[in-house]
């Protein structure tokens, strides 16, 4: 692999995909742009390839259709010169989950985890024989928080997190950092999706920024990386207590509490 790796970014027409290719484009990084919107594509990448010079591939997919997500898979278990991925794609619905259609859960289940975990699969076995390169998994602190109300979106971020820890944990052995990015309101067409006004909404934070702070936690080797929190001790007690609970999983009983004569 180049001292430079190719950064294959997905979801990247537009928002914080677009801005991780400025970003990775200014670092010097060849980029493959994967999204459905060719044209957009085309326009971004024209001006960064005059800004930079960096070279940049173009690739028209809608990652919820099989067919056309192959193409990518095979690129990123193909291609060596890719030792990034960024995991960006992915989408949110409108309404409750009793006012959402089966085919539109099925569909942003399929584009936010079964997307996201194929291609991350399609270049980890290879990332791990080389014994480096990265995997950025675009999560959301609605993973965190069921209390915000966005049951399939929080549970499909959710998904993100844990398959981003456990995979920073079976990989980084093999040389291979994976990082979960966690925003909060920002500022791109999501919000379009779920049918709210984003100029409606407080405390939005602009994409440069995210990208920016994302990138800092990049640089960092963070395993999680929640830029809009101020007071990493939480994330940090979280852990804890998560971490603290383990040993009492393992038990040949149920706690006493459950037990009809306690």
């Amino acid at each position: 692999m180049t001292a430079k790796p190719s950064v294959l970014i997905t979801g990247a027409s537009t928002g914080i995909g677009a801005g991780y290719a400025e970003r990775f484009a200014q670092r010097g990084h060849d980029l493959v742009l994967v999204a459905r919107n060719t044209a957009r594509m085309e326009t971004l990448a024209e001006r960064l390839r005059a800004e930079t010079g960096v070279a940049i591939d173009i690739i028209a997919a809608d990652l919820a259709n099989p067919a056309e997500r192959a193409v990518v898979e095979t690129r990123l278990s193909d291609d060596a010169r890719i030792g990034i991925l960024v995991n960006n794609a992915g989408t949110t619905l409108a309404g409750t989950f009793v006012e959402q259609t089966t085919d539109d859960i099925e569909r942003l289940v399929t584009l936010n985890t079964t997307a996201l975990v194929r291609l991350a699969h399609a270049i980890a076995p290879r990332l791990a024989q080389a014994g480096e390169g990265s995997i950025i998994n675009i999560g959301s602190v609605v993973g965190l928080a069921p209390e915000f109300g966005m049951a399939v979106y929080g549970a499909t971020k959710a998904f993100a997190l844990h398959l981003s820890q456990a995979l920073n944990l079976q990989l980084g052995p093999h040389g291979v950092y994976v990082q979960a990015v966690l925003p909060a309101t920002t500022r791109t067409e999501i919000w379009d999706h779920a049918g709210i006004d984003v100029d409606t909404l407080q405390a939005v934070m602009e994409v440069n920024d995210l990208v920016d702070a994302a990138l800092s936690g990049f640089d960092r080797r963070e395993a999680v990386t929640i830029p809009p929190l101020h007071d990493v001790g939480q994330w940090d007690a979280f852990e804890a207590a998560r971490q603290a609970m383990i040993p009492g999983f393992g038990q040949s009983r149920p706690a006493a509490r459950y037990l009809a004569d306690a």
